[in-house]
């Protein structure tokens, strides 16, 4: 796997889980529904596995999930309420990445480098 996969794959993407519903009443008798996940922030693997990005707060990290050694950092802005657009740096070249990632579900980034590599990114429960 080249080392711009492994970032786009680590660059891109985290899930927002909606807190459980909130009752100021006192106890119920229905169980708490969690709601589903929302935007970017969370957990997002590669296709092949091998790279695990976090989005959390604007920034992002991309880890190996081997060996934990971190692969790239940097910060994503939503451009839309679906689209993402991520900056950062390949910790393994010292150069600079860049994505665009549209996300097509609540599970799935489908994300494009700027040098045109396209790659998938899935949501990590």
């Amino acid at each position: 796997m080249t080392i711009a996969r492994k970032l786009l794959s680590a660059g891109a993407a985290a899930s927002l889980l909606a807190a459980a519903a909130c009752n100021t009443t006192g106890p119920s008798d229905q169980p708490s529904m969690a709601a589903a996940p929302k935007g970017v922030e969370g957990n997002w693997i590669d296709a092949k596995g091998t790279g695990l990005s976090t989005f959390a707060g604007g920034n992002f990290t991309t880890v190996a999930t081997d060996t934990g050694q971190k692969l790239s950092e940097g910060t994503y802005t939503l451009t839309g309420p679906t689209s993402v657009e991520i900056h950062g740096t390949s910790l393994i070249r010292q150069a600079p990445v860049s994505f665009n990632c549209l996300m097509v579900s609540t599970s799935q980034l489908n994300c494009t480098a700027a040098s045109g590599q396209n790659f998938v990114l899935t949501r990590r429960a």
